[in-house]
């Protein structure tokens, strides 16, 4: 999952003090959320009661499929968002499911996901800049050079001659990317690299 940067900028610190209610009106808290649940689950993930809530309720509540209710309650626990305790019905036997919204962590781990993603981009910079690729300009297929030199830096799909591909631009945009989420973070690169 990938966060907009420009989104980012304060928020993460604003949103260690706000209270729950706020956390929902935070435009980037909201796109978290929609990126975890997508469009049908967002309603579910909006509108969170106050204490314990059944899956029916809120599925009769906010007039969605069952089954969408369920998806997205799911996707939260997953996501440690939501909590569950199951009762079972004497008479019937059936398992009730009690659910619970646990938003107070979602500040930290938005934080962690930035932590994520930059360290991707750290290690997906080191291979970029570690290997030297190979272009098929009619397929648009990229080969690293060993690759390239197994084909005889001939495009296997169709024959055509492999190219040198300068990657430098991608390198650039990787490491504008990269100083973009140290700054929100707070951290030097040897934090990054180190870690």
């Amino acid at each position: 999952m990938s966060l907009v940067p420009e989104l980012l900028n304060d928020s993460l610190a604003d949103t260690h003090v706000m209270a729950f209610e706020e956390l929902l009106n935070d435009p980037v808290i909201q796109k978290y959320l929609h990126e975890l649940v997508g469009p049908t689950g967002m309603p579910v993930a909006a509108a969170p009661p106050d204490g314990e809530v059944t899956d029916e309720e809120l599925a009769e509540e906010l007039g969605l499929e069952l089954n969408d209710v369920r998806r997205a309650l799911f996707i939260l626990y997953e996501n440690d968002l939501a909590s569950y305790r199951r009762l079972r019905d004497e008479d019937s036997g059936w398992l009730t499911y009690l659910w619970t919204f646990e938003y107070e962590t979602i500040p930290e781990q938005l934080e962690s996901e930035m932590r994520r993603l930059l360290e991707a981009l750290e290690q997906r910079k080191q291979y970029e800049n570690d290997n030297e690729f190979y272009l098929c300009g009619h397929c648009q297929i990229r080969f690293e050079f060993g690759e390239a030199m197994e084909f005889g830096f001939e495009c296997p799909q169709c024959g055509s001659q492999l190219e040198t591909m300068d990657n430098n631009r991608l390198v650039d945009a990787m490491e504008m990317r990269i100083e973009e989420l140290s700054d929100e973070l707070n951290v030097s690169r040897e934090e990054v690299v180190d870690a």
